[in-house]
């Protein structure tokens, strides 16, 4: 079951999840410096991190589990956030440049069916970002963040399941050294565990951020796929006694 979208959305509110938050932007501003014009799908709860892309992208979509609920972003702007079946995703093939994960595989999602899915969205030269949590680090093992929730992976098993899916990684990252705390002294130093952290013990980060592409002329077995508009509208925006911010 994927975490509830108010558990998220307090978790980012707090000092370790705006830590995590502000980590996880600086990544991927260096991975992904250019995605000026692209059309780029979040799946998942990925607009904490996503401002960095949605200011250069051409079209984004954030679609967000219907187990997990969903939440208006950007807040001072037009809506781009709705309520989709990850499993079954209502789109055309090879409809997006890039797709970028986050809260997601490790949920309520059957990984076979989503990653059928991802390669079916995905354009032939398009990118994949796929942010899951690292079974060896602290931040899988704890109840402090939501990365502690669901199925946690080893970069092995990440390897062979996109394998299996005709998917090819390029990239594997470690991120969130830090460890998992609300103690305001070590959230200070978040920059520092990041950098000796993956000079050290690399095996060892929260989360995998891994960057795979399409294998193409895969010998992938894929079901005949119907397109099913099943997008949920654009919700109103939050009453001003309840305000989320920015992301």
């Amino acid at each position: 079951m994927p975490t509830d979208i108010v558990d998220l959305r307090e978790f980012y509110l707090s000092s370790l999840g705006r830590t995590a938050r502000r980590l996880l932007r600086t990544r991927l501003r260096s991975l992904w410096q250019n995605v000026r014009g692209e059309q780029i799908l979040a799946l998942g709860y990925v607009t904490p991190i996503l401002r960095p892309l949605f200011e250069q992208a051409g079209v984004t979509i954030a679609g967000m589990p219907a187990a997990q609920g969903v939440a208006y972003w950007p807040r001072e702007g037009p809506n781009v956030s709705c309520l989709i079946d990850i499993d079954n995703l209502p789109f055309a093939d090879e409809a997006f440049d890039r797709v970028i994960l986050m809260h997601a595989l490790e949920g309520g999602a059957e990984p076979h069916n989503l990653l059928r899915e991802l390669r079916r969205v995905l354009k032939g030269n398009g990118r994949i970002l796929m942010i899951v949590p690292n079974r060896r680090g602290l931040w899988a093992h704890s109840d402090r963040t939501p990365f502690g929730s669901g199925q946690p992976y080893s970069a092995s098993q990440i390897r062979s399941a996109l394998k299996d899916h005709g998917l090819l990684i390029d990239r594997i990252w470690g991120a969130l050294y830090v460890p998992p705390t609300s103690s305001r002294l070590i959230l200070s130093l978040a920059e520092h565990f990041e950098k000796w952290g993956e000079r050290l013990f690399p095996g060892f980060a929260g989360i995998w951020m891994i960057e795979a592409g399409k294998q193409l002329y895969a010998p992938l077995l894929t079901k005949a796929h119907t397109i099913q508009h099943r997008l949920v509208r654009p919700l109103p925006m939050p009453a001003p006694s309840n305000p989320i911010p920015a992301g």
